[in-house]
C-alpha cells in the first residue's frame, strides 16, 4: 500500500529576474533532487515578474514525523542551500506547513 500525503511543506524565495534561469537550475540540482528522494512528491513553481522571479517549492509528506526526519526537529526551520545568499533577494526565515485536506485531479509534473 502506498503512503498517502497528509502534509504539504511550502518554501518561497525571490531572485532577480536576470538570475532566475541560473537559480532554477541550481535549486533543482541542489535543493529539489534531495527532496525527490525523501518526500512523497515535490512540485517546483516559478512566477516571472518584471524585475524578479518567485520560486515556490511544495513537498508532500505522510506525516509531520516523516517530514521532521528530513528537515530536522523543527520542520519550519529553513535549511538554506550553500549559494542561497548569493541568489536570493532576502533569505526566507521559515516555511509554511499545511494539512492536506483534499486533492483532486492531475496536478502535473513528471
Amino acid at each position: 500500500m502506498s503512503k498517502k500525503p497528509t502534509i504539504a511543506r511550502i518554501w518561497r524565495g525571490r531572485v532577480k529576474r536576470e538570475r532566475a534561469d541560473e537559480y532554477e537550475a541550481y535549486n533543482y540540482e541542489v535543493g529539489t533532487k534531495p527532496l525527490i528522494e525523501k518526500a512523497l512528491g515535490v512540485q517546483m513553481l516559478r512566477e516571472d515578474r518584471d524585475t524578479e522571479s518567485e520560486f515556490v517549492t511544495i513537498s508532500y509528506w505522510e506525516s509531520i514525523e516523516a517530514m521532521s526526519r528530513f528537515a530536522g526537529s523543527d520542520p519550519t526551520k529553513i535549511h538554506h542551500l550553500p549559494r542561497d545568499e548569493e541568489f536570493l533577494i532576502e533569505l526566507p526565515t521559515s516555511v509554511q506547513i499545511f494539512s492536506l485536506l483534499h486533492s483532486h485531479g492531475n496536478t502535473g509534473g513528471d
